[in-house]
């Protein structure tokens, strides 16, 4: 894909889409919040309000949708994986689910010019038959296209082809600057193909959207803590340091992609927005 002249966006979306259900440790390996002493044994687990979200950008040249959230029908799609009993999308309201969302903001599928999917897996693209024959630019890494079209079988833990198979997605390789203040940001390790995103705004300064490459704050760090979901666990922590970097040369705001905490202290859609 071309790159374009760096500029700045418009506007930021955050649209909040309610939460999944799960043990927190599917995404955080740490000392006190899931991994326990002797003396601790009989704590019981630490079940999370694991939340999702979307991020809408308005560019000078074209509408910019980052990831789709959880399907309305999860628990029936999910079921050939199993990973439904683990992370139930129980915490959800009818005002939250994307389309919804979308609708609020006074927005259709077919106002959307890219669509953009962090990485493939079903908490992420579980919407992008919502954007079928809308004429929306499909993107996503190649590495990551290359994994999830390339296994055998109908699923492959939380990539599930029933979510994309049908979908004709171009491919980025490396940081590509895709609209004016939106870069797209190679971070492989919780897949082989995971992107984050870097909005540039002319008030609120640089965003930086992990999406999975960085669960949370506490997976963040410093020292980078990993999760029971990784990919490659080497490409995770050069990834997480990769956006730290990033981040402290922009001064970026980083937005993790499931911490539940952060996610409410923001500006959030249909009432705020970032410009």
């Amino acid at each position: 894909m071309t790159a374009k002249t760096a500029k700045t966006a418009n506007k930021v979306h955050v649209l909040s889409c309610g939460a999944m259900s799960c043990d927190l440790t599917w995404l955080l390996l740490k000392a006190g919040r899931t991994m326990r002493t002797r003396t601790e044994h009989e704590r019981p687990p630490e079940w999370y309000s694991c939340t999702t979200h979307c991020v809408l950008v308005e560019t000078p040249e074209g509408t910019l949708l980052w990831d789709t959230s959880c399907p309305r029908d999860w628990e029936t799609r999910w079921a050939p994986t199993g990973l439904q009993e683990y992370f139930p999308y129980d915490q959800v309201s009818e005002e939250e689910y994307l389309d919804a969302r979308l609708g609020q903001l006074g927005v259709q599928p077919q106002d959307i010019d890219y669509l953009v999917l962090s990485h493939l897996h079903f908490d992420h693209a579980g919407n992008i038959g919502m954007f079928t024959g809308t004429g929306a630019r499909l993107v996503c890494h190649e590495k990551e296209k290359e994994f999830a079209f390339g296994f055998e079988g109908a699923f492959n833990g939380a990539h599930l082809k029933t979510d994309y198979a049908a979908a004709d997605f171009d491919t980025v390789s490396g940081d590509t600057e895709i609209l004016p203040g939106v870069t797209l940001i190679e971070a492989p390790g919780h897949t082989p193909g995971t992107m984050s995103m870097k909005v540039d705004l002319e008030e609120t300064g640089t965003m930086l959207f992990t999406s999975d490459a960085v669960y949370m704050g506490d997976s963040y760090g410093p020292p980078a803590t990993p999760a029971a979901i990784v990919n490659d666990l080497t490409a995770w922590y050069a990834s997480v340091e990769k956006i730290r970097g990033i981040a402290e040369r922009s001064d970026a705001t980083v937005v993790f992609g499931h911490d539940a905490e952060q996610l409410r202290s923001m500006r959030l859609a249909p009432d705020g927005f970032y410009a």
